[in-house]
């Protein structure tokens, strides 16, 4: 889909079971997603559970601290090892005592001895591909996927020269939401702000969102929204401080990535898909250590705000394009850039 093209995808693409189940195949077992901090998983001992797209994910810290990822899937009868977080010596299955070691070697699977053809060295854990960029934990399930830094492209470097330092933030909160909408709704929402003006009053009395000042970028699989404050913005939330410009980032197929003008401040958080029409999202904030509470409670407040409308207009989307009578929408080229470059990814993950 090139820049001048102005067709969406198919909307039936928003809606059809066939769809979302071949995304999962070819887009999120095949790509870096943000599953975890590495906080959630501190030292040696510990393990945390996320996902990845539909994919049950597992992250442990083994005995000497290294951090490692498995499918979260028990190899006798598939069901989840672990939920939730701990700190264990090793991780049994709950449904046949299957237990498992820190570096997802099967250690012991009860009557295996009574059994003929049983080989334990094949029937280990599964091993995702995991790496971090500071505090942040990334997996991806394609065992021969490029390197992560690929993935990132030159985020972590505009973070930084925007005078965001990732590893000098604390962690300050998780915010989880759910929504009747498909996932590429949520993605196309948040690459534009040719809504903003109209759907999120409180986000342009502070934003510079006039199309020659709101930048738009892609790369590869990157894609970028930049803006600074108005001149004299007309919002409680103090945009003053380090931090001049605001940048949003979609690091595909669904990793949110935002810094906000003003004191140094980071968030980050997936977008998963849960069923063709629902979808689920957390983002966590991290602040400098020196951040008033005054300011943050702020800065939550207005962030609160944005997601709220941003709910309203994505399931109303959802309700549009589940209609079935129009086959398809229309982009506005400039404007809508981001979304185009968006769905020209999916089509060529997809063919």
């Amino acid at each position: 889909m090139s820049i001048t093209e102005t067709r969406t995808l198919p909307w039936s693409w928003y809606v059809d079971q066939a769809v979302f189940q071949l995304e999962q195949e070819r887009i999120f077992r095949r790509y870096w997603q943000y599953v975890a901090r590495t906080d959630e998983i501190p030292e040696p001992a510990t393990f945390h559970t996320s996902r990845a797209g539909d994919i049950p994910v597992m992250l442990v810290r083994d005995r000497e601290g290294e951090l490692r990822a498995f499918l979260n899937v028990c190899r006798h009868r598939g069901s989840i090892v672990c939920r939730g977080s701990g700190k264990r010596e090793t991780l049994q299955c709950p449904y046949h005592a299957w237990t498992y070691g820190l570096d997802g070697r099967l250690l012991k699977a009860p009557r295996s001895e009574r059994e003929g053809g049983f080989d334990a060295d094949e029937l280990g854990l599964v091993q995702l591909q995991v790496e971090t960029w500071g505090p942040f934990v990334f997996v991806n399930p394609d065992p021969d996927a490029s390197p992560l830094a690929e993935a990132l492209e030159d985020v972590p470097e505009r973070i930084e020269a925007a005078g965001v330092d990732v590893n000098a933030l604390r962690f300050l909160s998780r915010a989880e939401s759910e929504y009747e909408a498909n996932w590429k709704i949520c993605a196309e929402n948040f690459l534009e702000c040719y809504h903003c003006a109209v759907a999120h009053p409180g986000f342009s009395a502070a934003m510079d969102v006039s199309p020659d000042a709101y930048l738009l970028e892609t790369g590869s699989l990157r894609m970028t929204q930049v803006s600074p404050p108005r001149p004299e913005p007309r919002s409680g939330y103090d945009l003053t401080g380090e931090v001049e410009r605001g940048q949003f980032h979609l690091l595909f197929p669904g990793t949110v990535v935002n810094v906000m003008p003003g004191r140094p401040n980071f968030s980050i958080g997936p977008i998963v898909p849960l069923a063709p029409e629902r979808t689920y999202r957390f983002l966590d904030y991290f602040v400098a250590p020196d951040a008033e509470e005054s300011w943050i409670e702020e800065m939550i407040s207005f962030d609160a705000q944005v997601g709220a409308e941003d709910r309203v207009l994505v399931e109303r989307v959802q309700a549009g394009v589940r209609s079935g009578l129009l086959d398809e929408g229309r982009l506005m080229p400039q404007s809508e850039q981001l979304v185009a470059h968006f769905q020209a990814l999916i089509l060529d993950a997809l063919a």
